[in-house]
């Protein structure tokens, strides 16, 4: 879509277009009258010596108006883009708050009710030893959210297994079922995909933990197409809880939803969260939340 000017409504290419046209379309106009009209009354010496004052003239009034309209066009298009890049950074920010702090408070809070119905000396204390750890990951996301926000994320192959067991093992902390089925080789995502996708996985499965009332979670990631050019894959993450509407979930105040619709919608994935609500060989299906690569065929 061409831009446009503010204040004269003169779109961005028209200038240009303007710009390279008007010096040629002056000299053939000037060559056309003169040799029709006035070449009786001026020399061709003469002729010559006024095309490039007639072509200085015009550029002097006409175009250096136009170089003017282009400059505003630039600083108009400079303050967008710088527009722009705020908005991506505090969108940044407010990711890492949400996947490293906010997160970790909520395991926090999770693992605090859990010690306060615990009787038993042994186990109070194996809770207090989790809750100690959950406050360093805090502190940790903390100091790597403010020393890495300017820098590209990168995950090793061991960080990122390590984080996807570690996420459903913490999960089984809070008394949730949790089967894993993890197809995806290190090979086939690129790091960002993996950063992505564990963002979105986690998030899912602290909604089922939040909001979902299950006892059963099930996360499954296969490859779609085995012989790609562009490899694809099919994420799942699946409970029995009471199903949950997505409106709410995407309503004022709550951001897990729009976040990961935002994290797949940017790396070109399908995403989709279904309240299926019933029975599959006797297991209650409550929500599914969907992601998907499309894979391009050989």
């Amino acid at each position: 879509m061409d831009r446009v000017v503010k204040g004269n409504g003169m779109p961005y290419k028209r200038i240009k277009w303007f710009i390279l046209w008007t010096p040629t379309l002056t000299i053939a106009l000037w060559e056309y009258i003169r040799h029709t009209f006035l070449l009786p009354y001026i020399s061709m010496d003469l002729g010559n010596v006024l095309a490039p004052v007639i072509v200085l003239t015009v550029t002097m009034t006409l175009v250096q108006k136009l170089f003017h309209l282009l400059e505003q066009t630039n600083d108009s298009l400079q303050r967008e883009r710088l527009v722009k890049a705020a908005l991506l950074e505090r969108e940044q920010l407010a990711r890492e708050l949400h996947d490293g702090i906010s997160q970790s408070l909520f395991l926090l809070s999770v693992k605090l009710d859990k010690l306060e119905h615990t009787e038993d000396l042994e186990s109070i204390q194996a809770t207090a030893q989790q809750i100690r750890k959950t406050v360093k990951h805090v502190y940790d996301d903390v100091r790597q959210s403010i020393a890495g926000l300017q820098s590209e994320p990168s995950m090793t192959e061991m960080q990122w297994m390590q984080a996807v067991t570690e996420m459903a093992a913490e999960i089984r902390l809070g008394g949730l079922q949790v089967e894993l089925d993890w197809q995806l080789t290190e090979t086939h995502l690129t790091s960002k995909e993996k950063i992505e996708l564990l963002a979105i996985v986690r998030e899912a499965m602290l909604n089922v933990r939040k909001h979902a009332h299950a006892s059963r979670l099930c996360i499954q990631a296969v490859p779609e197409v085995e012989s790609t050019v562009e490899e694809g894959f099919h994420c799942t993450i699946t409970d029995d809880g009471i199903g949950a509407d997505e409106q709410l979930l995407e309503a004022k105040g709550r951001y897990g939803v729009r976040m990961m619709r935002d994290r797949a919608q940017a790396m070109g994935w399908k995403f989709d969260v279904q309240n299926q609500n019933h029975r599959i060989d006797d297991k209650r299906v409550g929500t599914v939340v969907s992601v998907r690569k499309e894979g391009r065929v050989v």
